[in-house]
C-alpha cells in the first residue's frame, strides 16, 4: 500500500506540524547527496490500554547515539520527541503505527564537511501491516545469502542507524528479490554472517540460540534484545556474541528474523536449502507468540517497554 492510499495528513517537522504533502525539503539538502542521516523505526501497537509505543526510550536513545559519530546536534529533547511523536499519533487517530524519527544535515552548502548545514529533524507515524507479509509469520520466508558483503565497522560505524549505510541494505535485498526470494542474509568482511539487510538474525541448534555478536559488524537490534531477554526468561540458553559461519545455514535447526519492521520472521530455506524441516519450528514458534503477546499487551509483564498514548 502506498502513502497516498493511507488515512495519515500530518507530520512534525522541526517543531510544527504540517501538511503531509507540505513536507518538503531542498533539491540540495545535504542528507540526500551525501546520506548524511540517521533514523529510526519503532512500532506502536493497538492494545487493550489503548495505543502504546514498543520500547521507545530505547530507539530514541539510538537516536541520539547515531547522530554522535557525525558531531549531528539534534535541537530537541528526548521529553520534546516524545510529546511530539504521542501528538502526531493523536492528531492521526492511529490505532496502531509505524513510527519514523529521522535528522540530517540540510540545506545551506554541499561540501562533503556539512559545516553550517543545519540539522533538521522530522517524525512520521503511518499504518503499515508485516513488514514481510502475513503469510510469513506462520509459513516462513526463502532468503538467499547476498553477494553484497556488510560494511565493517572499521570502515564506518555498524551501531549508528545510518541513512547512507542503507544503500547496501538495498542492494542485497534486491537483488534477493530479483531472484526470487523474499530477504537476503548479508555476510560480513570475513565471510560469517551478519544480518539480514533490515534484520538481525538467529540461529537454534539442539535447544539453544545462537546470534552473532555485535563485533559481526552488525546493528544492536531493539527486537534483537527483546528476544533474547524473552528467550532467556522462557529458559533457553542464548549465545549472544558468536560468529556464525555459512554453513551453518544449512544444518541449522531453525533460523528467524528480527527487527522492528519485521517483528519474529521464521526462515524455511537458504539459497534453496530447507532449514529444519521447512517450516517454522517449535522454538521460533515459542519465541514469535510470547514476543506478539508481549506487544500487544496480552500479559502484564514488561509494562516497563510501553509508552502509552
Amino acid at each position: 500500500m502506498g502513502f497516498d492510499e493511507m488515512d495519515v495528513d500530518t507530520i512534525w517537522m522541526d517543531g510544527e506540524f504540517v501538511d503531509w504533502d507540505d513536507a518538503q525539503i531542498h533539491v540540495l539538502t545535504h542528507g540526500l547527496h551525501y546520506g548524511s542521516g540517521i533514523f529510526e523505526g519503532a512500532r506502536c501497537y493497538d492494545t487493550a490500554e489503548g495505543p502504546a509505543i514498543f520500547r521507545w526510550e530505547e530507539h530514541l536513545e539510538r537516536f541520539f547515539q547515531s547522530a554522535k559519530p557525525y558531531e549531528m546536534e539534534i535541537e530537541f529533547t528526548a521529553a520534546e520527541l516524545t510529546e511530539a511523536t504521542l501528538e502526531l499519533i493523536r492528531r492521526q487517530d492511529l490505532a496502531s503505527c509505524y513510527i519514523r524519527p529521522i535528522a540530517f544535515y540540510g540545506y545551506e552548502s554541499l561540501g562533503v564537511s556539512p559545516g553550517d548545514c543545519p540539522t533538521k529533524t522530522a517524525i512520521a507515524a503511518w499504518p503499515w501491516g508485516t513488514y514481510l507479509g502475513e503469510d510469513a509469520l506462520e509459513n516462513g520466508i526463502d532468503v538467499m545469502v547476498s553477494s553484497w558483503r556488510k560494511h565493517a565497522s572499521s570502515q564506518i560505524p555498524t551501531n549508528a542507524k545510518t541513512t547512507g549505510l542503507y544503500v547496501n541494505s538495498m542492494l542485497a535485498g534486491e537483488e534477493a528479490r530479483r531472484n526470487g526470494y523474499a530477504e537476503a542474509i548479508v555476510l560480513n568482511k570475513e565471510g560469517d554472517v551478519a544480518e539480514g539487510p533490515g534484520e538481525n538474525l538467529f540461529l537454534v541448534r539442539d535447544g539453544e540460540i545462537y546470534t552473532p555478536g555485535l563485533s559481526e559488524s552488525i546493528l544492536d537490534g531493539i527486537t534483537r534484545d527483546t528476544v533474547i531477554t524473552l528467550a532467556e526468561d522462557l529458559g533457553y540458553t542464548v549465545h549472544d556474541n558468536v560468529s556464525i559461519s555459512r554453513g551453518e545455514l544449512n544444518t541449522a535447526d531453525e533460523l528467524f528474523f528480527t527487527g522492528s519492521a519485521a517483528e519474529v520472521t521464521p526462515i524455511r530455506k537458504v539459497d534453496n536449502v530447507v532449514v529444519g524441516d521447512g517450516s517454522r519450528g517449535p522454538v521460533t514458534e515459542e519465541i514469535q507468540s510470547t514476543f506478539f503477546e508481549v506487544v500487544e499487551r496480552e500479559t502484564d509483564e514488561y509494562d516497563e517497554w510501553f509508552q502509552y498514548v
